[in-house]
């Protein structure tokens, strides 16, 4: 098993985030703590485009190695290193999540592990707050009796017609995912579908060729940070000992 975090320099809201300091720490440098502290995961590697952000990472004793600064998104970036080191699994851990539980990456690879057929695999949280709900720029998803994944959305889905808030059940997609690396080939060189460019979300492209991703309960929820304001929260969280 192997995670890699795609870590790119520029971000159009918060430029240079993977650098942001946290509590003295460069946040990509946290992200890698925390994937290396997963007892699941024999290697992580962050894949960058910035040879800024593999400076920091190496000097922390992490390894970094550069790709394309044409990539569209972190599937992309990730190819290209499931293209020059050998694995059957791949983590896709996004590199502005600096305080996820290494758990959950341990949890995704055991839900690959039990499932032979399973190609693909992902993290939710519940959502209790009406306003996360309907925010746009927090994904909702929904699954079916199986744990396999229905839809990806901005929307807040699924939608209580006859109840007032949040629906019952309503998850917050994370964006870790695991992938077979026979699938990850696959799934690189789809072309975007239907769904996916309306949403603005790559996974769909998953779902709308007909594969099954498997979504699993996170240990916790995390911090995300896409903006500055999330950033200030992040240091918070840091500061408070989160």
């Amino acid at each position: 098993m192997i995670a890699v975090i795609p870590a790119r320099y520029a971000s159009s809201r918060l430029p240079a985030k993977a650098l942001a300091d946290i509590g003295g720490v460069p946040m990509v440098v946290r992200v890698w703590r925390q994937a290396c502290a997963a007892r699941s995961i024999a290697r992580v590697i962050v894949a960058t485009d910035d040879e800024r952000i593999a400076a920091v990472v190496r000097a922390a004793g992490g390894e970094a190695m550069m790709t394309s600064p044409a990539h569209q998104s972190g599937t992309d970036r990730i190819a290209e290193v499931a293209r020059a080191v050998g694995a059957g699994i791949y983590l896709n851990v996004q590199g502005d999540l600096a305080f996820f539980a290494p758990q959950d990456l341990d949890n995704l690879t055991a839900a690959m592990t039990a499932d032979a057929a399973l190609d693909m695999a992902t993290l939710a949280t519940p959502i209790a707050d009406a306003e996360e709900w309907r925010n746009p720029n927090v994904v909702k998803v929904v699954c079916g009796a199986s744990g396999d994944a229905l839809y990806f959305s901005r929307s807040p889905i699924p939608f209580a017609r006859d109840l007032e808030g949040v629906a019952p059940g309503a998850l917050r997609h994370i964006g870790v995912y695991a992938y077979r690396r026979a699938f990850l080939m696959r799934f690189a060189a789809m072309e975007a579908g239907r769904l996916e460019k309306i949403e603005k979300l790559e996974q769909l492209r998953a779902l709308e060729n007909g594969y099954r991703i498997r979504v699993v309960a996170s240990v916790r929820p995390p911090v995300e940070v896409d903006t500055a304001a999330d950033l200030e929260r992040a240091r918070h969280v840091e500061a408070v000992g989160g």
